[in-house]
């Protein structure tokens, strides 16, 4: 079984990790207003799910160069890939020159509002922060994240998080009980860019958050029944607008008795949040006859900090 941070005797230092990168719903998520530097000021409580990549990562004392890996052959294995950013700036932050092995095994659909490719990168970090005995805090990991993506640093806070600003203010957040999550990938991605452009041509004028939003703000420990209650995600209605498949697995999925179920991110991943495995396995099956899709069911992170790693035996 993989270790736990807390678990793991830091004598001797290891020279290889595997990190296992979770990724994530945003079981609010709103869009605010627009940002001098351009981005927009968001408001979300993102949560992880046990739908892992895996990050493994070797020390090369022979080299000084950075070998990436992957086994997504649509994906770059290049300077442009968020891993190897990710490594890059690690050692270019630590003032370290050692060369580095990584291999990267994709799970999580790509340009699937899930964050798969923000967690590969904060994977990537954690990794790095406990091989090269660097002890930085989650703050200063987030810092780094921050210059990767908007949503690595919510991954170096998980499990559960309030997220606003840009993505740089995290607020880790306790997610009293655990759910079964049905996540449904239609198989074809949403551009992000897009996404917010066209939110920002179809809405007459931002709405402020909400009374309860604004108290559940200022909560340390909540409950899913009320973030059922007012679960919503601002690029719904611009996105179904030009998907129709993605209303219709909204839809679907709350026929079969989801207590919610929304676009995660951007999209084009739509999630149903169940109350116990058996109802979501009978969610999934719906979903059988479709072969384009990729259907996965799969329980909530809690643990704290929400990461899994091992170590070579």
């Amino acid at each position: 079984m993989p270790s736990r941070e807390a678990a793991i005797n830091p004598q001797p230092s290891p020279s290889e990790i595997t990190v296992f990168a979770p990724a994530k719903i945003n079981v609010i998520l709103r869009i605010l207003d627009r940002r001098p530097d351009g981005f927009h000021n968001l408001w979300s409580i993102m949560q992880t799910v046990a739908l892992e990549d895996e990050v493994q990562i070797r020390l090369r004392a022979d080299r000084q160069n950075i070998q990436l890996r992957c086994d997504a052959t649509q994906l770059a294995a290049d300077q442009s890939n968020l891993v190897y950013r990710a490594a890059a700036a690690v050692l270019a932050r630590a003032q370290q020159s050692i060369g580095l092995d990584i291999e990267l095994r994709k799970r999580i659909p790509m340009g699937a509002g899930l964050g798969g490719g923000s967690s590969d990168a904060a994977a990537t970090i954690i990794g790095l922060n406990r091989l090269l005995r660097l002890e930085w805090s989650p703050t200063q990991m987030a810092d780094v994240g921050l210059s990767l993506g908007s949503d690595v640093p919510f991954f170096l806070f998980a499990p559960s998080a309030f997220v606003a600003g840009r993505g740089e203010t995290v607020r880790p957040v306790v997610v009293e009980g655990a759910r079964w999550v049905v996540l449904v990938n239609p198989g074809f991605g949403v551009n992000t860019k897009w996404a917010y452009q066209e939110l920002a041509a179809t809405r007459t004028a931002v709405t402020p958050l909400s009374l309860v939003q604004r108290e559940l703000d200022r909560q340390s420990c909540v409950s899913w029944t009320q973030l059922i209650a007012v679960a919503e995600n601002d690029f719904e209605v611009p996105v179904f607008a030009a998907h129709g498949k993605l209303r219709e697995i909204k839809r679907s999925l709350r026929a079969q008795g989801a207590e919610i179920a929304l676009l995660s991110g951007s999209g084009a991943t739509v999630f149903g949040v169940f109350a116990n495995e058996t109802s979501a396995r009978l969610a999934k099956a719906q979903f059988a006859s479709e072969n384009l899709m990729n259907v996965f069911v799969v329980p909530t992170c809690s643990d704290p900090l929400g990461w899994r790693y091992e170590l070579p035996r």
